[in-house]
Formats: structure tokens, C-alpha cells, sequence
């Protein structure tokens, strides 16, 4: 089998009304995608998606003629490409779309196989005041959901702590809920300074208090020691790693146990082949992973597929703020969006490879 052709589509999905992502200044009111497909030779077209993959036609003879199954050279070329221009890990998911076409099953029973459904938590995207969340966790709780995942403001931290005691308070001691400080990483131009060490501690025991399951990227990425202190000195469980970008980082972070939860998304970070090898060192050191997710359904599944395989939990990421985030919105190229079951968790297809179907209808309308 030989590569054929590697053909990007881009795509820009109007938003109206637009969605305030929390780490964003900016509204958003439209949502691009660009989605992945490697041609072969015997006709089968493996799907990807997740990053813009913005200069990728320099690279692409890297890959044409050669056989889509021989997985590892291709993760290396990617990571060669990444050190000198973005990051190209959607080549990867369609990649592993094609081996797990020619098998004959799912990519997360060739990664392991632990899990065919992983819980789910609703991983809320936009800053609402108090009344709204609380209104919106019960909501989530009435979809299935038994985890929610809330955003502060830095400019905010009381505010944001109210709005997780009256979520608390309205939901019991039985919902759990997760709190991402949005510290770790900044859009581009977003210079304003983090909170000191000082406020993220007091910040994180108050929320210690009100029994929450983790705090996600309460630090920039580069004050490791701090990460390692805050555990040390709140004993709550302290998240990170969405962007780390690459495999030493993660290495590093796990040589000097900075974190308790790894979530490195598969899309945007690493990729899936070394995704899959971090987690499964992080396990072994009674450590968690649950990826990040927040791109679109292809995006969502390739993270689905590594979390599934290795055995990553207790929950799995699920973008999820209506009315600014649906399934709808999120997976519009898909034929049908990835969804919670009545009992909160997300299943792994049962289909061969990621288990993206387009809608190519849909993909010629928001084509750009």
C-alpha cells in the first residue's frame, strides 16, 4: 500500500451567536476545521482533523509513495516537522484511520482495548455568572453527566469561587466538579501578567474546600516547581499538559511528579502514538490521563480512541456549554456528532479506524 495524495480541506462554520471561550478576549463567531485525508493507493482514505495545519504543502512529499502503515517513521517525520514549522498531528489520526481500516477494528483496540466507554465530563467553555452556571450544571446533570469541569477568570477568582460553592450547593456532594484557571498557555498577544504563586495557593485550598476533583493549569507551564509545590502544600489534584508540545516536556514533568492528571491532546500536543507511550508511563507511576479535547468530533474521537485504549480516566472530556458549545456546532463535518449515552459516558465505535464519517454535504458548504 502507498500514499497517494494527502487532501486538506478547510472549513469555517459561522457562529451566530458567537462563542466567548474563556481563555479568548475575543468572540468567537466563526469556528474553523481542516480536515485530513491520505489517499492510498487500494482506495482506503483515512480521516484526520484537530489543527489548521497551516504550511503542511512544504512537507507533503515527505510522506507520498511511502506505506501509510509504517506508523513510527511517519511520527518521527511529523516531529520533525513540528520543530521547524506547526503541528501537523492530524496526519497522525488519519494515519492510524487507515491501519485500524486495514485490521478491521476500532484504533483504540489496537492501543490496548481497556475501556469500549469512558465516563464523561462536561467541559463547560464560556464565563457565566453564578445563577447561569448553576442553572447550567443542573442541566448537565439532567443530560447524564455526573462531572462538570468549570472556568475562572483570573481577573475573577471570588466570583468564580462563589459560582462553584452555589454549584455545590445545588448539586451535592455526589456531582463532581473540576475547575480549569486557564494559566498554563495565552492566546497570541495575550501578554497580561498570571497570578502570583501566592493567590493560585489560597486560590486552590478555598477550592480544596469545596470538595473539587482537580485544578486545571493553575500555573504557566514553565514554573514546574511551583506546580510541585502546590501539590505539596494543598493536597489537591493539580492538572495540566494540554499543550506541552512535545515528548521531553512530558518527560520532564513526570521525572520531577509535577502533575497528577497529564491530559496532553492527541491533536494538538503529541500526537497519538506518543500520547499513548506518556500515559502509559504516567499510569505506571499511579498518576492519571485524561486528554484534552476541545478542537472538533475528529479531534474528539482521536482522543477518545487513545484515552479508551490505555485505560485513561476516571473521566474523559466532553466540550459541552450550550447554547455557545453543542455537539452540533463542535461536529459539524461529522454525519452525526459525537454524543454522552443517558448514563454519561462516550463510546469508542465499533467500527474500523477513528470512526469519522463526513458529511461531505457539509463540508462543501463551509469549504473556504
Amino acid at each position: 500500500m502507498r500514499i497517494t495524495g494527502i487532501r486538506l480541506d478547510r472549513l469555517r462554520l459561522q457562529l451566530d451567536p458567537p462563542f466567548r471561550a474563556a481563555w479568548d478576549p475575543v468572540p468567537r463567531r466563526h469556528f474553523d476545521a481542516t480536515i485530513v485525508r491520505v489517499e492510498t493507493d487500494e482506495g482506503v482514505v483515512g480521516i484526520g482533523s484537530g489543527d489548521t495545519m497551516d504550511g503542511f504543502e512544504a512537507f507533503e512529499h515527505l510522506f507520498l509513495g511511502t506505506d501509510p502503515l509504517d506508523i513510527i517513521r511517519h511520527v518521527r517525520a511529523i516531529e520533525t516537522m513540528n520543530f521547524h514549522s506547526g503541528r501537523y498531528w492530524p496526519l497522525e489520526v488519519a494515519l492510524w484511520d487507515i491501519i485500524g481500516k486495514v485490521a478491521g477494528l476500532p484504533v483504540a483496540t489496537l492501543f490496548g482495548n481497556v475501556y469500549k466507554r469512558v465516563r464523561a465530563y462536561a467541559s463547560s467553555g464560556e464565563l457565566k455568572s453564578p445563577q447561569e452556571r448553576v442553572e447550567s450544571a443542573l442541566a448537565v446533570r439532567e443530560r447524564g453527566f455526573g462531572a462538570m469541569k468549570i472556568r475562572i477568570d483570573r481577573n475573577g477568582i471570588d466570583e468564580g469561587i462563589e459560582t462553584v460553592r452555589l454549584v455545590r450547593d445545588a448539586l451535592g456532594d455526589g456531582f463532581e466538579i473540576m475547575v480549569d484557571l486557564n494559566q498554563a498557555w495565552r492566546m497570541a498577544g495575550d501578554v497580561e501578567p498570571a497570578l502570583d504563586f501566592a493567590a493560585v495557593r489560597s486560590t486552590v485550598e478555598r477550592l480544596r474546600d469545596l470538595g473539587v476533583f482537580w485544578v486545571e493549569e493553575p500555573l504557566p507551564y514553565q514554573d514546574m516547581a511551583g506546580l510541585r509545590t502546590l501539590r505539596a502544600e494543598t493536597g489537591m489534584r493539580i492538572a495540566a499538559g494540554e499543550m506541552l508540545p512535545s515528548t521531553s516536556d512530558l518527560l520532564a514533568y513526570l521525572e520531577h511528579d509535577a502533575l497528577d492528571v497529564y491530559q496532553m491532546d492527541v491533536v494538538l500536543a503529541v500526537g497519538m502514538h506518543r500520547a499513548r507511550t506518556i500515559a502509559e508511563v504516567a499510569q505506571l507511576r499511579h498518576r492519571m490521563f485524561t486528554p484534552h479535547s476541545w478542537t472538533n468530533g475528529i479531534g474528539v474521537l482521536a482522543n477518545l480512541h487513545v484515552a479508551a485504549g490505555v485505560g485513561g480516566g476516571p473521566y474523559f472530556e466532553f466540550p459541552y456549554d450550550p447554547p455557545g458549545w453543542t455537539p452540533e456546532r463542535r461536529d459539524f463535518m461529522l454525519t452525526e456528532p459525537v454524543e454522552v449515552t443517558p448514563d454519561g459516558y462516550v463510546e469508542v465505535p465499533q467500527i474500523p479506524g477513528i470512526g469519522a464519517v463526513l458529511d461531505e454535504r457539509e463540508v462543501e458548504r463551509w469549504k473556504v
